[in-house]
């Protein structure tokens, strides 16, 4: 068990080690979905939701699983914890379940979730895992709505269109029409703009732990 505190995993998920900026995981959904700031924002919460579930599930079990058969045990409990979100978001949240289609079953597939359930979980106590998963889901989330507000501003002219089909009828008011008569940048919705976007936010994320590097020297 490691003995690493709160804080230092809230900043090594949301920053330090973050999944999107640092481990490059989980960039088929990433920048599929991240059309728009709503969209990157449901999945970032279904992806923060499997992260903490299996975590808590992965760290109470973790004395009861033999090592040989404990990756197929974690893919099992993560794959169950997507099909039950999944079958949630298509009673509740139809409408977006549509748009977010097969990226929400390949929750199972991302590298992150199973990372931290062998690399963390499977060694450390409850609370270290809750607070683990939280942070590193939080982390995907952030560049996931980043990136689809930079997408959506720049291609549609737009921010948080849609915002009923996560809030209902009633957040038809968050979005906002940002320029009149705008025709648009087609690079930025298609699959080579979602690249550059996210080239751009690690770029921008180097920039800013060399300053924070150089401030202290």
């Amino acid at each position: 068990m490691s003995y690493i505190s709160y804080r230092q995993l809230i900043a090594d998920g949301m920053w330090h080690n973050n999944v999107a900026f640092v481990q490059i995981l989980g960039l088929c959904p990433l920048l599929a979905v991240s059309s728009t700031a709503i969209n990157g924002l449901g999945l970032g919460i279904a992806t923060t939701l499997v992260l903490i579930a299996s975590n808590l599930t992965v760290s109470v079990i973790r004395n009861w699983v033999r090592p040989e058969i404990r990756i197929p045990v974690f893919v099992m409990i993560i794959a169950s914890f997507v099909t039950a979100i999944e079958l949630s978001m298509s009673a509740w949240f139809y409408d977006l379940y549509r748009v977010l289609g097969i990226f929400i079953p390949l929750i199972v597939t991302n590298c992150a979730i199973l990372g931290r359930a062998e690399a963390f979980a499977s060694r450390n106590d409850i609370p270290h895992s809750l607070v683990d998963g939280a942070a590193m889901g939080i982390g995907f989330t952030v560049p996931l709505v980043l990136l689809g507000a930079m997408r959506e501003i720049t291609g549609f002219g737009t921010l948080f269109a849609q915002a009923d089909l996560m809030f209902g009828p009633s957040a038809h008011w968050l979005t906002l029409n940002l320029f009149d008569d705008y025709g648009g940048f087609l690079l930025s919705i298609l699959p080579p703009g979602a690249f550059i976007g996210l080239g751009l936010l690690i770029a921008l994320k180097n920039v800013i732990d060399h300053k924070r590097a150089e401030n202290r020297r």
